[in-house]
């Protein structure tokens, strides 16, 4: 029988991993999308929950103590299907992230507004050309190589996400208690999902693009001094603070703002100000944007290098030309980064040609939601795959049940992101997206070159190097 593995370093105690995964899921900017559903998204994130959320944090706690090594979910698709799926997750995950980067520079640029005119958050030229050259900029200042401390990185998430977060979430039950008007009501009846939602069930899209990334700290489990005991805790009890955070946050919002006038882009922001006005404290609503702000930084900072040094990977691994994995004296991947940066302002080209601000932020969203949820797929079918094939590699953690236990999860897992993507080709009845025809094929053709990319250059690279 295999040994269980052995970490160089036991660092990493309880608080300190809830603490990794709460800041690694937890996000302002998909706060919105759920808050268009109104009570009901009580209903919607239980269900999510159930069938993704907590099925994720299972797998990813027996995959993440069985293959404690870095790499995550590639090393755990490559080791299940082999290199060249290996590297089409890879790419999948640098994709998405890249569709995904004007959508969080959107959120920076809209926020910004709220220091000087509110209404820039609805102008196409003002948002493309603040998206460009805020993500120009991050990437140049990635290439010299000046990157932000871990640290820094953790207060800015803790300052723009949480902190935000839970003062909204506390002037929301201030705001009810004191009996102001309410643009939701809380009954039974508006907690479940009525026929009228159906329409906006694509936003459920983002409602589970939301809790991705718990799988992240996956590969954490081995620096752990006691990863049997406290690595299921840590999960059980970011599970229960991050779906605290999100459910009340979006409940503030929802109870504020009326869901026709709530922008996805700047939606938190409409809340804070309205709250702000009400309680006379209007020199908060500038701080608060300050927050949010240097949170959606820090969040750019982190991510910005982590997916282009999975290519640069795949590039040693021989899966991509050598030429793409070229690096500068500090190490950084300057071709990648600049190819990411090419793409990202074509991508940005959404905001002038979509009818509303509105309409080309969710259309980037429900395809980075997408792209995502096909990544999470291989993830449950990778599970379920290596129970199988490799029983022996010894796991710290297990899913309870057995084989029926992977099977239930893994087979919920596979089930709800494969529904909610299909959801995701409806558009949402309160965003213009303009012909139904154009949106859909646009949706499903971003789909299929991004999913049928990867295949072709593994191929075309392997015929070059024989």
């Amino acid at each position: 029988m295999a040994q269980p593995f052995k970490s160089h370093k036991k660092t990493l105690g309880f608080f300190q991993l809830v603490m990794i995964n709460v800041i690694a899921v937890d996000s302002i900017r998909t706060l919105p999308f759920s808050a268009v559903y109104g009570y009901s998204l009580i209903f919607f994130y239980l269900a999510a929950a159930i069938s993704f959320f907590i099925p994720t944090a299972l797998v990813s706690a027996e995959l993440g103590t069985g293959w404690p090594t870095r790499g995550g979910i590639y090393v755990w698709v490559r080791e299940a299907f082999g290199k060249r799926m290996g590297f089409a997750i890879i790419w999948l995950n640098w994709i998405y992230n890249i569709i995904w980067y004007p959508t969080i520079m959107a959120l920076i640029a809209g926020t910004f507004t709220y220091f000087f005119n509110p209404q820039l958050a609805d102008n196409t030229l003002y948002m493309c050309v603040s998206v460009l050259l805020l993500f120009w900029g991050a990437t140049l200042l990635n290439c010299l190589g000046m990157k932000a401390s871990s640290v820094l990185s953790t207060l800015g998430a803790l300052i723009g996400t949480i902190l935000p977060m839970v003062l909204i979430t506390v002037l929301g039950i201030a705001w009810v208690v004191q009996g102001n008007p309410l643009q939701i009501q809380f009954s039974w009846n508006q907690l479940l999902p009525d026929a009228s939602q159906s329409s906006n069930l694509a936003f459920l899209t983002n409602v589970l693009f939301g809790l991705l990334g718990l799988e992240m700290s996956a590969t954490h489990a081995a620096e752990m001094r006691s990863p049997t005991k406290d690595y299921p805790r840590s999960l059980a009890v970011s599970c229960i603070i991050i779906l605290c955070t999100i459910v009340f946050a979006s409940l503030a919002i929802a109870i504020v703002v009326p869901s026709r006038e709530l922008s996805l882009v700047v939606g938190v922001m409409q809340a804070f100000a309205i709250l702000v006005e009400a309680y006379h404290i209007p020199w908060m609503l500038s701080l608060i944007a300050g927050f949010i702000v240097l949170g959606g930084l820090s969040a750019v900072g982190a991510w910005i290098i982590g997916p282009t040094k999975g290519l640069l990977v795949a590039c040693h691994d021989g899966s991509l030309p050598k030429v793409l994995g070229k690096t500068n004296k500090k190490d950084v991947p300057v071709r990648i980064l600049i190819l990411q940066a090419v793409i990202v302002s074509v991508l940005s080209l959404a905001f002038l040609l979509m009818p509303t601000i509105n309409s080309s932020f969710w259309l980037l969203s429900a395809m980075t939601a997408q792209l995502a949820l096909l990544v999470y797929v291989a993830l449950f079918a990778a599970a379920l795959k290596l129970y199988y094939h490799q029983p022996h590699v010894y796991r710290h953690f297990r899913v309870p049940g057995k084989e029926v236990g992977m099977w239930t999860v893994c087979g919920l897992g596979i089930a709800c992101c494969t529904t909610v993507i299909l959801f995701g080709f409806i558009p949402p009845s309160q965003v213009p997206v303009g012909s139904i025809f154009s949106y859909e094929l646009t949706l499903i053709l971003g789909m299929l070159i991004c999913c049928a990319a990867p295949f072709y250059l593994y191929r075309l690279h392997s015929r070059r190097s024989r």
